[in-house]
């Protein structure tokens, strides 16, 4: 059950469970095999640095949810990610619109910044914390995530990392 949940908040936009397996958390991590081999001079002139994640999330909006989903998101979306700003989880939140979708693409993009991925410990503590300032239990999350299910749908999420320019 409570993957179910965890699922549920992270649609929410909070990244408080995330899972990772083999995330590389630097920009020279992600070159090839080639590069890894590289002197420490010529790693030194690699031009970027590893910034803040970003878990952005792709939202459908179905016909006739704009102003639901859009009261949603004012309401307790943006007050559970107040919650997790203030208390250090995040850094950034926000929503942007598609101007120019095109079909089989999100209405809208729910975009959660923080400057870390929590470990396990730490995800448990603010699973804790969220649930308490929350004040539903797991099964309610789930129904109210279930309820949003009639006016958007969650098209996927995914996590990057953003490459600073090194001054």
């Amino acid at each position: 059950m409570r993957t179910h949940w965890t699922n549920s908040l992270k649609i929410a936009g909070i990244a408080v469970s995330v899972v990772l397996a083999g995330c590389a958390t630097s920009a020279t991590a992600q070159e090839p095999a080639a590069a890894t081999a590289a002197t420490s001079a010529e790693a030194d002139s690699y031009p970027f640095v590893s910034g803040d994640f970003w878990e952005v999330t792709g939202i459908d909006i179905k016909p006739g949810g704009g102003l639901a989903y859009a009261n949603h998101l004012a309401g307790k979306w943006r007050a559970s990610q107040e919650f997790a700003k203030s208390k250090g989880w995040i850094k950034d939140y926000m929503v942007l619109s598609n101007y120019h979708n095109r079909a089989g693409e999100p209405d809208l993009y729910l975009i959660t910044v923080m400057a870390d991925i929590p470990n396990g410990p730490e995800s448990e503590a603010q699973y804790e914390a969220y649930s308490a300032w929350a004040d539903a239990s797991d099964a309610q999350m789930e129904a109210e995530n279930a309820d949003r299910a009639e006016f958007r749908e969650v098209m996927g999420t995914s996590l990057m990392q953003e490459l600073d320019f090194k001054d």
